[in-house]
């Protein structure tokens, strides 16, 4: 396929935006972020290099909006979780929902952090956003839990460091269940020590 002419002539406006995210998303999650090229990503969505160019002027603009998306998906996930009375195995296996599934290659905030080491980047800003809502997020379902606001913060923040472990370790070992018990006996002995 060349760069020079779409392939895809009946979508439009947001609809070419979204496709060409689409495609980087799975191209990202497959080879990562700075594997990629722009004109692999335009290749693949089956847009030319104008079009392209049109939406994202940069590729760093495609990997904003991928985590952007990301991002959405995780406030989406949390404010429905927010109206649930979630035990801990259910948190548990909502914080290792994503690992060990096929193609799953770790979490794609991490791997954006590891690949643009620049704390001013616009990359790590949304990296810090997720970071903070997910924090939150924890620390609430902890006050839920029983413990008092420094104690929450103080766990919410031991908790999100066990999910990144959690996340390497169902990348590497591929045992879902396992991992998933694991940061939930985790998740035990911090409320234990932390109450």
């Amino acid at each position: 396929m060349t760069a020079t002419a779409d392939h895809r002539p009946g979508l439009r406006g947001p609809a070419v935006r979204e496709a060409i995210v689409d495609a980087a998303t799975a191209l990202f999650a497959e080879h990562g972020i700075r594997a990629v090229s722009a004109d692999r990503i335009l290749a693949d969505a089956g847009f030319s290099k104008v079009t392209f160019y049109r939406h994202f002027p940069t590729k760093d603009d495609v990997v904003v909006a991928y985590l952007a998306r990301e991002l959405d998906s995780v406030r989406g996930l949390l404010a429905t979780a927010a109206g649930e009375d979630l035990g801990l195995e259910e948190i548990a296996a909502a914080l290792t929902d994503q690992m060990c599934r096929p193609h799953f290659r770790g979490c794609p905030f991490i791997n954006a952090a590891a690949e643009y080491p620049d704390p001013d980047h616009p990359v790590r800003a949304l990296v810090a956003e997720f970071r903070g809502l997910m924090t939150e997020a924890i620390a609430a379902w902890l006050e839920g839990a029983g413990l008092d606001a420094a104690g929450a913060a103080t766990g919410a923040s031991q908790v999100m460091m066990l999910r990144d472990g959690a996340l390497v370790a169902g990348y590497l070992d591929g045992e879902p269940d396992q991992v998933a018990r694991d940061l939930a006996d985790g998740i035990r002995a911090i409320i234990g020590l932390s109450a």
